[in-house]
């Protein structure tokens, strides 16, 4: 009797298993985003919207727009993950205090717009989830009330337990000194012991708030002391891109920073100055929020429900040839995801690369990136790469002890290429 009840068990344990494991896999992708949703933004300690990294124990928000404007229920459902976005083990109520799967009761409807949406609020922690209990990667699916998911996207929890210096430098590779920027950087552990780190730590390494493009495959070089040391230099570098273009048209009504044309259809249709390939031209310095996006509409008391959707109109003169490859436009107004709503169309008539897509009043940034072929991007096919960019990198340490069930992140770093050095 007792030997079929452990048998009974260990069956339950592991279809249980299974199943997390299946349902944890199924929510890495967070790219993915149904056509009417609109305008995500992630807050964590930044006033941008980018992948938000959390220090443990302080908010997190998340807001987006239904462009239905139907009022329609979502729900909310988060999962823990390790360094490599693999299911975690640990159970819900290891990494969670309180509850998911609650519906957003937060929402409003447009005001004064001519696309009605409804605007939706998901505040951490509230009276169903109060909080995050450790540290590590997280992902949060948005879903209907039949169970589809609409959209998900990764966030980072961290602990301050480390302090993280960082060098940016110009790449020792002659052949990319003008075109690469290597980060280097020490993690300093005064309160805690970091054994085996080579084996124990993983760093995340990003550039421009883009972890998709990140680097995580770099283990410390030495230690001094209680510092980690990595001071590499190609497997460490990026493209230093270029700086991002943008456009602002706060005011709905009338020609703006970046757009020429007005023209009022069903919607506003704001058409922007069309771009050159900047690779074949000198770096030139142009402040830029380093791919971001703000909300604001200059006539509004609450630009949240009050500002409006607009069809923006890109036009890009590329005369050099791209064989098979697609030109996107980039940013991280969705999450710097590729698809079709941000691929331009080749016009055979007049030579130019078109797009139109649906942007919500504010200030954005955006590049021209080249999808190749073979599925690789090349960043600076349309606007170049320069050593003199400026672009800020974040890194997130990583570290399980010897015989601990997850990854925790244990600081965060902030540098900027301003201050590059040789």
């Amino acid at each position: 009797m007792f030997k079929k009840l452990k048998q009974t068990l260990f069956l339950l344990t592991l279809l249980l298993s299974i199943h997390n494991n299946v349902f944890a896999q199924s929510t890495l992708d967070d790219s993915a985003t149904v056509d009417y949703i609109k305008t995500i933004q992630f807050y964590g300690d930044s006033e941008f919207a980018g992948i938000p990294i959390i220090k443990l124990g302080e908010p997190l928000k998340i807001t987006f727009d239904d462009i239905n404007g139907d009022e329609a229920d979502y729900y909310y459902r988060i999962t823990h993950h390790n360094f490599d976005w693999t299911p975690s083990p640990l159970y819900k109520n290891e990494y969670l205090n309180g509850f998911d799967e609650i519906r957003i009761v937060n929402y409003e409807n447009s005001f004064n717009t001519l696309q009605l949406y409804s605007h939706y609020t998901l505040s951490i922690p509230n009276e169903d989830t109060r909080g995050f209990k450790v540290s590590g990667n997280y992902m949060i699916e948005i879903y209907n009330d039949y169970d589809e998911v609409v959209f998900s996207r990764k966030f980072i929890i961290y602990e301050n337990r480390t302090r993280i210096k960082i060098y940016t430098k110009r790449s020792r590779d002659l052949k990319h000194i003008d075109t690469k920027q290597s980060v280097q950087f020490e993690i300093d552990s005064p309160n805690e012991i970091l054994r085996n780190p080579k084996r124990t730590v993983k760093t995340l390494v990003m550039q421009n708030n883009d972890i998709k493009n990140a680097i995580t495959n770099l283990v410390p070089q030495f230690t001094i002391a209680n510092k980690l040391v990595y001071k590499y230099d190609q497997e460490s570098s990026f493209w230093g891109g270029n700086e991002f273009l943008f456009f602002d048209n706060k005011d709905i009504r009338s020609a703006n920073a970046g757009v020429g044309k007005v023209d009022l259809q069903d919607l506003y249709h704001h058409y922007l100055h069309r771009n050159i390939v900047r690779a074949n031209r000198r770096y030139t310095y142009n402040p830029d929020i380093n791919g971001n996006f703000v909300v604001r509409n200059l006539d509004a008391e609450n630009s949240n429900v009050e500002a409006d959707y607009a069809w923006m109109h890109f036009t890009l003169e590329c005369y050099e040839p791209i064989g098979d490859g697609e030109i996107y436009l980039y940013g991280n107004f969705n999450n710097y995801t590729l698809d079709d709503s941000t691929r331009l169309i080749y016009d055979k008539d007049t030579g130019l690369y078109n797009l139109k897509r649906l942007f919500k009043q504010g200030f954005y940034n955006y590049k021209y990136i080249l999808l190749k072929a073979d599925g690789t991007i090349d960043p600076g096919f349309i606007s170049g790469s320069f050593d003199e960019t400026e672009n800020e990198y974040i890194i997130i340490p990583y570290y399980r002890a010897p015989g601990a069930r997850y990854d925790r992140a244990i600081g965060k770093g902030v540098g900027n290429s301003v201050n590059i050095t040789n």
